[in-house]
């Protein structure tokens, strides 16, 4: 193999003291010339790609190609390009010079959709996953299955979701949601929904980032596969013994140039970190100073039930103890107890000699302890505020004065931690999420060390930051400890573990295997240790050996067409398995949202009936059900828009000039078709909701601020039309009355169309691709644009279909109603909001139900009836109204914790994974039992 060629005139080679560049030109042309072994197929090529953002040079140039069969190593720090390199294959950005090349051809990827479609499939290093959407859903979502009727093929998506889960090892049900699993099953999720599309380009931006170990080997296995079956890969990470691990060739850039590019047998580690950081990184792990004798914390027999159990260990000043294991072993859960955000069934917390516990994380805090949560964007950053406002969060309440922030307090408590930070900033006053992943981490870092803690738990504190920040927080963490700080330090990168720490705490199925001193601390004990002592021992790649290549056709160069397509033996067998073909689970219906609402409203039948017994007369029932039928469809399309995260306020508005318009029209033009009057209303909803829709839409306006403006506008322009008239009963055909007045087996016929109505739209939701993308929307808009899910289009149509049932309500209302003036349906916004509010839809997006839109209607016109039944004074009556929503939406959310604690205390207990077997006693392990393990 020829030597990698070496660029005397780069721009690294001219300065002294730096690494030469290597060549992007590569090895393979050398090969090619020297009638060397066949080249591999392309799949996917950057051919002089640049891309500038708003002035900023993003990427300079990108000249390199993925082979079948082969894995390339994008490597670089933040903000060297990678990103922009993946976004540029994943169809999100197109290139403003060169070409992105599939096979031989240019072309143009025109959106995420475009790229899927064309064999592209991306791992984003964020997951663009939806967890209000199932594990299911958010495999097979943008390419869900249907049946031959058009509707979602159920069976078929949790079948190859279940499969899917069983190749990348997560043992969880496919209709479980997504947000009750952890962050780094939430990883996992995303490898099998790129797996689902058998794509010929796979592209991993940062996959391992939350990945324990063994999931971390389970993935490359995964990989191995779809190596042999001729798939192109490109591997983007900042963990060094994972790129030699799996990687074929690599490519580096820095500051948005390509610096270097070969196979891994040419270019070093040392060399490969030389080429990203432009200078030699002396030592990525810092000399620790011995802890002292001074213990600060001590842990006795610690449970949380259906967690973990008998944890004890000790911790002492200045030292850094180690917690690995694979992930759910219990390693965050007891951090979590420790800081006092969960609560312990059982067990001791000694800090200082004196026995302590904590019912809030804010009582943790005051007694010392910090914790950096691993999940640095979702739990301890916002992204939008300061890098000074970030850093104050954690002591906010000593930032005021006067009840006031003040700056100058703010900055003499964070300063000195953001400056210990050295960070790359241009202004405190920088957004935060401006900054690359080290700089946030660091930001974290100053947030917490701003508390003064004494015990400070850090969580994954490296995981998605390149390898000169990881230096860094190395640095800034074993400066820590020198200066008597006690430190938990939970990792599943072992390099990080092994040398960063003083001992290492393994767990294991929710119990404490081990804790060895560093010495004693290598790749294999703690494998063994964090596993069952009695499985095969895992191949180790010790520092000094070499490591270890897998084979493929990158690697021999011969023609992919010797190599046979098929699954492996780890697909074979998940095929095979019957949790591949998975029951539903079938969600009890007593466990949802509906309980609290369902409870609420007998809570108000019950005594109203009990006193005027005329709430349960059949007239009564009448005029209930026909006002619910009328509130039911307004709500139903409010939900639409809600799930977007957005909201319609002019909904009664609209709902008032479809009535007029189409009461009006009826008394120009008497013998018009009913139908007809009921068609122009539904238009002039359509119409509404469209006007409505293009400006949030597309002109990226908040929906609240233009919706509060139509609100305005549509009721005066109903106001303009009408000119004072009202119409009566007397104006329009008797046909237009007798609409809402017949009735289908003693059924008022507005409540059996408002029924039919809201079954269509619940089928819609449920079976439909496009009712799942509109969860998806609002559960991860970002996520949904990564993936093709055209937000703005569908947040159009939900505008579109809440005009639309706003209009046929309209008409519905002035037929009921007969009387119409410009006040038709005056406040009723307000109304509507509140029965899909309390129907348990979140204002957050992404959640909500016909079921539970229907109930929330119920609720508040049994609520309006039956206050009105037992004669509740006027001026009493909103006031009573709004505490019965509020202990309503209590009720709702109390049984909705409830249901999500019983389903993960149930996956914790039924894992296959945790077997009935004691678990280690609470005595720390003893020197001889270290010494077998290792």
């Amino acid at each position: 193999m020829a030597d990698v060629e070496v660029g005397a005139n780069s721009e690294m080679g001219d300065r002294a003291g730096t690494p030469p560049s290597i060549s992007p030109q590569g090895i393979y042309d050398s090969q090619q010339e020297a009638g060397g072994a066949r080249i591999p197929e392309v799949a996917a090529a950057l051919s002089g790609v640049s891309k500038v953002f708003g002035g900023v040079i993003a990427l300079a140039h990108a000249d390199f190609s993925l082979y079948r069969g082969e894995v390339v190593a994008l490597l670089g720090e933040n903000g060297a390009g990678k990103s922009t390199c993946v976004k540029m294959l994943a169809g999100v950005h197109r290139p403003d010079t060169g070409s992105v090349r599939i096979g031989d051809e240019d072309i143009v990827l025109r959106s995420p959709q475009d790229a899927l479609a064309r064999g592209l499939a991306v791992m984003h290093q964020h997951p663009g996953l939806f967890p209000d959407l199932t594990i299911a859903e958010n495999i097979a979502i943008g390419h869900m299955p249907r049946t031959a009727l058009h509707t979602l093929d159920r069976t078929r998506i949790d079948s190859e979701a279940a499969r899917l889960l069983k190749i990348v090892g997560l043992d969880a049900p496919p209709d479980r949601l997504l947000g009750l699993l952890r962050s780094s099953e939430q990883q996992l999720v995303e490898i099998a929904r790129a797996l689902s599309v058998n794509a010929k380009v796979l592209i991993m931006d940062e996959p391992t980032a939350s990945l324990s170990r063994g999931e971390v080997e389970k993935l490359f296995a995964v990989v191995d596969d779809l190596k042999r079956q001729g798939v192109a890969m490109m591997f983007v990470g900042h963990r060094m013994e994972e790129v030699y691990r799996i990687a074929d060739r690599i490519v580096v850039l820095r500051d948005g140039r390509q610096v270097g590019e070969g196979p891994v047998a040419t270019i070093d580690p040392d060399t490969a970190v030389q080429l990203m950081i432009g200078r030699e990184l002396q030592n990525l792990h810092p000399s620790l100073s011995p802890p002292g004798q001074d213990e600060i914390l001590r842990v006795e027999g610690l449970c949380r039930q259906g967690v973990f159990a008998d944890v004890s260990f000790g911790l002492r000043k200045g030292q850094i103890l180690g917690f690995g294991g694979l992930v759910g072993a219990g390693r965050t859960e007891v951090a979590r107890v420790l800081f006092g955000i969960d609560r312990a069934s059982a067990g001791h917390i000694v800090l200082d000699g004196r026995e302590i516990t904590f019912a809030s994380a804010s009582e943790a805090m005051k007694a010392g302890i910090a914790y950096v949560s691993e999940d640095r964007l979702g739990q301890s950053l916002v992204m939008d505020f300061s890098i000074l406002d970030n850093a104050a969060l954690s002591v906010l309440p000593q930032t005021t004065r006067n009840g006031l922030v003040s700056r100058d307090k703010t900055l003499d408590l964070v300063a000195h931690p953001l400056e210990r930070m050295r960070l790359r900033f241009s202004s405190y006053d920088q957004p935060v999420r401006t900054l690359s992943g080290g700089n946030q981490q660091k930001v974290v870092l100053a947030k917490w060390l701003a508390t003064g803690p004494r015990v400070l738990i850090l969580d994954e504190p490296t995981q998605g930051i390149d390898i000169n920040a990881k230096s860094e927080v190395h640095a800034l963490i074993a400066d820590l400890a020198r200066q008597g700080m006690a430190i938990i330090l939970i990792s599943s990168d072992m390099s990080e573990l092994l040398g960063m720490c003083h001992d290492v705490a393994v767990f294991r199925e929710g119990h404490l295997s081990t804790i060895m001193p560093r010495e004693l601390a290598t790749q294999e004990a703690v494998l063994l240790a964090a596993t069952d002592a009695g499985a095969a021992r895992p191949v180790i790649s010790e520092p000094d050996m070499p490591l270890p290549r897998i084979s493929g056709a990158a690697e021999s160069r011969e023609p992919l067409a010797e190599y046979a397509i098929e699954d492996s033996a780890a697909i074979v067998a998940a095929r095979r398995d019957p949790a591949t073909n998975p029951r539903p689970a079938g969600r009890h219906w007593l466990l949802g949202r509906e309980l609290g609402l369902l409870a609420a409203i007998l809570a108000v039948i019950i005594p109203a009936a009990l006193i005027n017994p005329r709430m349960l007369q059949l007239a009564n029932i009448e005029t209930v059900g026909m006002d619910l039928a009328l509130l039911m469809i307004a709500s139903a399309g409010m939900m639409l828009v809600m799930i977007t995260r957005n909201i319609d306020l002019s909904v009664a508005s609209v709902i008032g000039l479809s009535a007029y318009m189409a009461a009006d029209s009826l008394r120009l033009f008497p013998h018009m078709p009913v139908a007809l009057a009921v068609m122009i209303a539904c238009l002039v909803g359509a119409g509404c909701g469209l006007a409505n829709g293009l400006v949030v839409a597309y002109g990226r306006v908040p929906s609240i601020v233009v919706t509060l403006g139509t609100l305005s506008l549509y009721r005066g322009v109903n106001s303009l039309i009408a000119g004072g008239r009202q119409i009566s009963s007397e104006q329009v055909p008797q046909s237009w009355l007798d609409m809402t007045g017949a009735h289908v087996l003693g059924v008022p016929g507005i409540l059996v169309l408002a029924a039919l109505v809201m079954a269509a739209l619940a089928f819609l939701l449920k079976r439909s691709s496009t009712g799942r993308e509109l969860f998806a929307v609002g559960s991860n808009p970002d996520g949904a644009s990564l993936i093709g899910i055209r937000r703005e289009r569908l947040v159009l149509m939900a505008f579109i279909a809440s005009g639309l049932l706003a209009g046929l309500d309209g008409a519905l209302w002035a037929s009921r109603y007969a009387v119409v003036d410009a006040r038709v349906a005056y406040g009723y916004e307000l109304t509507v909001v509140a029965a899909v509010v309390v129907g348990g839809t979140a204002i957050r997006g992404g959640v909500g139900t016909i079921t539970g839109v229907i109930l929330g209607a119920l609720l508040l016109l049994a609520i309006q009836n039956g206050l009105t039944l037992v004669r509740v004074n006027p001026l009493w009556l909103q006031g009573v109204y709004g505490l019965v929503i509020v202990l309503a939406i209590a009720l709702d959310a109390f049984v909705s914790r409830r249901a999500t604690r019983t389903v993960t205390h149930r996956a914790a207990q039924q894992g296959p994974d945790r077997k009935q077997t004691p678990l280690a006693s609470s005595s720390l392990p003893t020197s001889a039992q270290i010494g077998a393990v290792s």
